[in-house]
């Protein structure tokens, strides 16, 4: 029996790789020999529930990830869907979360950069960036160094690289505040004739490293993604890496040229862990082994070390695996693009990672111990309920104070129903988020039909190159168009994993069907605390498996995406706080004909104002889908308190919704439609006013008597609840196929008035709840963020 020497490295030294005590035994158990420096970085990084989702893949093994229009599911760079004619589309969503914290425009500018490569990794070419942001008060300074940031981050990498940031969503909680969270979607459009895969092959094939030079930045940037954030966490500083968008560029074109010349066997982003991850993934994928030599490298800085090539995440590189012979035809390619292109290794046969280094051997790893055959945890769930989730269930309406017609009192001061919905349209998560998206250039490439701001989702038109391979009909017949969204109600998952996160894909859903959409898939970014703790395990369970019951309810199957755990922050007294628990989801929908769309905003004057899903009457009527004040924007903001559950998703009347929505748009019916989401049906029906200056006058069929709560009926949220107008003319047929289609799930609320009518919401005996011009919104509405980041000097 061999001996094993003492370790060469102390506790301390294995803790800073973010690996266990019992995994660094394991590593030596399967090297038989202790590691030294460099394969200890590479299983630091690797092992990461970045890299290797060792808490999270048996969790995920539950989603639905096979359908019909599914070409390339989970395990590869990015997922792809058949959306007809012979077009596919790329689609992924991921994280930055960690890098955005300690430098905020690099962190996600980076973010932007590194999903654009999983993208045309592919094949495709971008045509589309959206993201999902949290941050914390945006009354803290800190908060709004963090925000402005990586708004600019996020414009600065998209517009210089020329893809258009169409659409998303921003969200404000204290919980975020010492994290926030940076997810960031991209679509592509594929131009070769062939998906591109990462597996290698082929004995003796060369391996190519392109792009950009290799540095020191973003060094073990896995590993820090995978660790709780403190104080210290702002001298990992070096663990955020520095993008080049007009490189970005470059490599796009070079990268599409050369996988069009058929000599490109695989390729691979070198993202999170860089060189490691590369050769590791591609090796194991392929079943085979590569040898690399870091003497090729071009680098960037002098006096580099094999541990300091391998971690780097130096940003606008990749790893080709091409056929052998042929290596000098993709060379000159990336020459001629003003980009780095040399052979740096082969493909072997010993399934291993060996890694060369000045003429000898620096790592040797099996590939599969790397990016396969990596730890797996499957921990035990809660059998009770948390004790935060056990009190907020105990909270009902009855704890609110009485309300009347006039209004409610809260904090001794009596408001008007005009004053909270004022109040809650200056809240900066419901309020126009137009000084974000302003800063992004969202009609480049000039295929943005809908433009943020105007809709429930973006909507990009389909316009592929002539040459584009496969294409079934001629791009002058082509009318069709593709509607992203990303979405999730934190809230909601927060107080009730299961059901918040069953209302996320239904949300997400709906948005598409709200532009006219068809929903086909999902791609979702899981952002929780640590798993290690048995209240953080059990969000992320219960949230998954609630996204996959969801998903097949849907016919969304899930595509891939990202996971990021551990997203907490330590206090001054070294307590962990994490985020909410906020499983983002992000859906691709096809519309096959985009004269055949709408957005949120009324369009004429006397067009007739419908409510579909959920009514006054058939919430208290205690159905499965309801509308709930628990969990609401209106009960945090003007009650300050989160408590409650979210509304229960009945999926028959969801998809029935859906449905009705989609086919009225089809037909011409239905001119505007929005769901009614945060701040519920008054708010929806403030924004399609603001969306088109147009006002409306809502009469809620209930009496002023009425017996329920006037603040339900105006700000309650859930439901499968859709807001659309119908000209006055398809009145009769619109309403003929709601009862056919909706039975009584439908109701008529008013008609589109002037813009000096403002909102005008009524009971049937003509006292008015709410009345409120357009201006007051628009002022609320409109300059929320712009005025609390007044008096921020950047």
């Amino acid at each position: 029996m061999t001996t094993i020497s003492e370790s060469p490295f102390s506790p301390a030294e294995i803790a800073d790789e973010g690996i266990k005590p019992e995994e660094y035994t394991e590593i030596v158990r399967r090297l038989g020999r202790h590691p030294n420096k460099a394969e200890l970085g590479m299983f630091g990084v690797m092992w990461s529930e970045h890299c290797c989702y060792k808490n999270s893949r048996p969790l995920l093994k539950q989603f639905p990830t096979t359908g019909k229009r599914i070409l390339v599911g989970p395990g590869e760079n990015a997922g792809v869907v058949d959306i007809g004619n012979g077009l596919k589309l790329a689609f992924k969503i991921e994280s930055h979360n960690h890098p955005s914290a300690v430098e905020p425009f690099q962190g996600a500018a980076t973010g932007v950069g590194g999903i654009l490569r999983d993208i045309f990794t592919m094949g495709a070419r971008p045509i589309a960036l959206l993201n999902s942001l949290r941050f914390g008060d945006l009354e803290d300074p800190k908060t709004q160094r963090i925000f402005t940031g990586v708004v600019a981050g996020i414009s600065h990498y998209g517009n210089c690289v020329g893809v258009p940031t169409v659409g998303g969503e921003v969200y404000f909680d204290a919980a975020y505040s010492g994290n926030p969270l940076v997810n960031v979607m991209a679509l592509g459009l594929m131009e070769t004739p062939d998906i591109v895969k990462s597996g290698a092959s082929g004995f003796g094939n060369p391996v190519l490293y392109v792009g950009s030079t290799t540095g020191r930045d973003g060094m073990g940037g896995a590993s820090f993604a995978s660790a709780e954030l403190s104080d210290a966490s702002m001298d990992d500083r070096p663990a955020v890496q520095v993008g080049d968008p007009f490189m970005e560029k470059s490599l796009i074109e070079a990268c599409l040229e050369a996988f069009k010349t058929g000599a490109v066997v695989a390729a691979q982003d070198m993202g999170a862990a860089g060189i490691t991850c590369s050769t590791s993934e591609m090796a194991a994928k392929g079943g085979v082994g590569i040898e690399f030599d870091l003497d090729q490298i071009p680098a960037r800085e002098s006096g580099m070390i094999p541990y300091e090539y391998l971690l780097s995440e130096s940003q606008e590189r990749m790893l080709f695996v091409a056929h052998k012979g042929r290596e000098q035809e993709l060379i000159d390619i990336f020459h001629r693009w003003g980009l780095q292109a040399v052979v740096a290794g082969t493909v072997i046969a010993d399934p291993i990672v060996r890694i060369l280094f000045k003429g000898q051997v620096a790592a040797e790893i099996p590939a599969d111990a790397l990016a396969e055959n990596t730890p797996l945890y499957e921990r035990e769930l809660l059998t009770d309920l948390p004790e935060y989730v056990r009190e907020a269930r105990a909270w009902t309406v009855e704890n609110l104070p009485a309300c009347d017609v006039t209004g409610i009192e809260t904090g001794r001061i009596w408001k008007s129903w005009n004053d909270i919905l004022l109040i809650l349209l200056n809240t900066p998560t419901i309020a126009s988020k137009s000084w974000v998206y302003r800063q992004y250039d969202h009609q480049v490439q000039n295929n943005t039909v809908l433009l943020p701001g105007g809709a429930d989702a973006a909507v990009v038109r389909l316009r592929p190159l002539e040459d584009t391979p496969n294409l079934t009909t001629s791009i002058e017949n082509l009318n069709s168009g593709v509607a992203a969204t990303v979405d999730c109600n934190s809230r909601y998952v927060y107080l009730d994993p299961f059901e918040g996160a069953k209302a996320v894909v239904a949300e997400a859903a709906r948005n598409l069907s709200c532009v006219g959409a068809e929903p086909l898939a999902v791609t979702d970014n899981l952002n929780f605390g640590s798993p290690e703790k048995p209240i953080g395990y059990w969000q992320l369970a219960s949230a998954c498996r609630g996204l996959s019951i969801a998903c097949q309810e849907f016919s969304t199957p899930v595509t891939g995406g990202n996971v990021s755990l551990y997203n907490e922050t330590l206090d001054s007294m070294g307590n962990p706080q994490p985020i909410y628990p906020t499983p983002v989801v992000g859906m691709v929908g096809l519309i096959e004909d985009l004269s055949k769309i709408c957005g949120q905003g009324w369009q004429n004057a006397g067009d007739v104002i419908y409510l579909l899903g959920v009514t006054v009457q058939s919430n208290r009527e205690k159905n499965e889908a309801r509308i709930e004040l628990g969990a609401s924007e209106y009960l945090a903001t003007i009650h300050n308190t989160i408590a409650g559950q979210p509304g229960r998703i009945d999926f028959d009347l969801e998809r029935a919704v859906q449905k009705v929505c989609r086919e009225g748009i089809r037909a011409g019916w239905v001119l505007s439609a929005h769901d009614t989401a945060e701040g519920g049906l008054a708010v929806a029906l403030a924004e399609s006013c603001l969306a088109a200056k147009l006002g409306a006058e809502i009469d809620l069929a209930i009496g002023a008597n009425y017996d329920g709560r006037f603040d339900e009926v105006l700000f309650a949220e859930g439901g499968a609840r859709i807001l659309v107008s119908v000209s006055a003319e398809k009145q009769q047929v619109w309403e003929s196929y709601l009862q056919e289609h909706l039975g009584e799930n439908w109701q008529k609320l008013g008609v589109v008035s002037q813009e000096e009518k403002g909102l005008q919401v009524a009971t049937n005996d003509h006292h008015l709840l709410i009345k409120v011009s357009i201006k007051e919104m628009s002022d609320r509405y409109n300059f929320a963020i712009s005025n609390r980041l007044a008096s921020y000097n950047r």
